[in-house]
This record gives C-alpha cells, structure tokens and sequence, in this order.
C-alpha cells in the first residue's frame, strides 16, 4: 500500500510542479519515447535473465504493492503454530509427527496455519528439517548446518531477482539517453523546416531523457530498494524458523523453544511475553499446553 501511495506522490509532486511552471502536459505525452525505453528495458531484462526470474520479479513485485506480511500478528501466528508442531510431538511422539510432515496439506496440525501453507518455502523449511530429525541420524549441530544451508540458497534466489531488477534501473537513464540521440537524429534531418516543428522535436528527444531518469530513481530503484527490505524480512523469518526449531530438538520444552524463536524476532515487531503465552496457551493450544 506504501509503495502505491509513495508512486502516487512522486507523479503527483513532478506533474504538479510541471503544471505550476505553465508546462504542457501534451508535450510530454511522446508514444515514440515510451516505446525505445520500455521496449528496451523489456528487452535488456530478457537478455540478462530466464523466464524463471522474470516470473518471480513479477511477484515479488505485486507482494511489494500488498506490503510486507511480517507483523506481530503473524509472528504470533508462526508462533501459536510451532508451540502446537513441538506440543503434538512431545505429548504423541516423533513417530506420530512423521506422517503430517510428510503431507502437511492434509495434516489437520498444520492445516489450522493456512498463512504457513501459503509459504511453501516455510512450509518445506520446517517438514523437512523434522524429517531429518525423526529418521534419528543427525545430531542439532547438523540440523543447524542444513538450516543454514536452505537459509543461504533461499537468499541467494532472491538477491538474484533483486539485482535483475537493479540492473533495469541502472539501464533506464542510458536508455533514455538513446532516446534522446535518436530524438536529436531526427531534429537533424528536419533542418530547415518551420521553428515550432523543430521546437517540438527537440521537446520529444528531451523527454526520452526525463523518462529515462523518471523511472530510474523515481519508481525502479526505490522498488528494488523495497524488495531488497523484503528479502530481509524473509531472512529474519527463516532465523525466527531456525532458532525456535533447533531449541527444541536440542531438548528444549515447546514454551522454552518458542521463547527462544520470539526474541529472535526484530524488536519493532516483537509480541510480548504474554501475547505469546496467552496466544499459545489461550484457546485452542491442545496438544502443546499439554506438553508445556
């Protein structure tokens, strides 16, 4: 939602300003210079990057528009969701846990956590950590060490997306240099003709120019800025995943190891102790008070 707003602002504050000026809007409305820049920011990212990437810019780019999910609703959530994962397998055993890791779509223990279903890179983050630990062949020195591992491949994906999406915005100021070139070719090849057609070619190839620079720092770069925020708070998820999982299987009870998961979390968004307590233990905590 911010970024729409800051988008808003930014056309608004230049457009104004422009119309305060006694600018004409009309002169820069220049279908020709949309199309070299666009078109060939379209083209550098193709040539630079596979489809893959492509389809995950995309979507990193509407979950810019949605705003960041991490909150303290949702660590409360994640939360509430590892002190009934460490309560079941406690009070039932490692054994019983096997079977809603290996299917956690159709596990009624995470089919309450719809917000981690969604996740699938959490979701496979967790069930496949407590696979390792339930086959009994790794000791939480080890566990922590594939923990990382996931951790270094999952940011490693989305910096890539990010420095595609850097990459366009450090193009678009030469593009619109190109455009202006252009622009200037063909003032060229209209020497002679009238003043005002000349002038109005000359407006052209300088709005090439201002586009270029408009959507370099204007909107790219500070939504390559944002996803790079976002790339961060997935991190800190993951370290929140981490730290609250390894707690436990280095004996920690189920209230222990999310205690420890919660002060991993940023302080700006960190539920207290008793929000924590209240949300795990309140109605609905099941197995895991049990085993607390």
């Amino acid at each position: 939602m911010f970024a729409i707003i800051g988008i808003v602002v930014v056309l608004a504050a230049i457009i104004g300003g422009y119309l305060m000026e006694h600018g004409n809007l009309l002169v820069l409305f220049q279908p020709g210079e949309f199309v070299i820049i666009f078109g060939s920011a379209l083209g550098t990212v193709l040539i630079a990057n596979p489809i893959s990437t492509l389809m995950r810019i995309v979507k990193a780019l509407i979950s810019v528009i949605g705003g960041s999910k991490y909150d303290e609703a949702f660590y409360l959530d994640s939360l509430k969701m590892l002190y009934d994962v460490f309560g079941y397998a406690r009070k039932a055993g490692m054994a019983k846990l096997e079977g809603d890791v290996d299917d956690p779509k159709a596990s009624p223990l995470f089919s309450k956590y719809p917000k981690l279903l969604a996740n699938h890179h959490a979701l496979d983050f967790i069930c496949d950590t407590f696979r390792i630990f339930i086959s009994g062949g790794a000791e939480p020195f080890d566990l922590d060490q594939m923990m990382e591992l996931d951790m270094e491949v999952h940011h490693h994906e989305t910096q890539q997306d990010i420095s595609a999406l850097t990459s366009v915005a450090d193009a678009l100021p030469g593009l619109g240099i190109v455009a202006a070139v252009l622009g200037v070719v063909i003032t060229m090849g209209a020497l002679g003709g009238p003043p005002e057609e000349m002038g109005k070619k000359v407006a052209a190839a300088l709005v090439g120019t201002f586009l270029g620079i408009l959507c370099c720092y204007g909107f790219v770069g500070p939504l390559s800025a944002n996803l790079t925020r976002m790339n961060e708070g997935d991190g800190q998820y993951f370290h929140f995943l981490r730290v609250g999982l390894l707690a436990f299987m280095k004996g920690s009870s189920p209230i222990t190891a999310v205690e420890f998961a919660r002060r991993s979390v940023p302080s700006s968004i960190r539920p207290s102790f008793k929000k924590m307590e209240s949300t795990c233990r309140g109605a609905g905590g099941g197995a895991g008070a049990i085993a607390a």
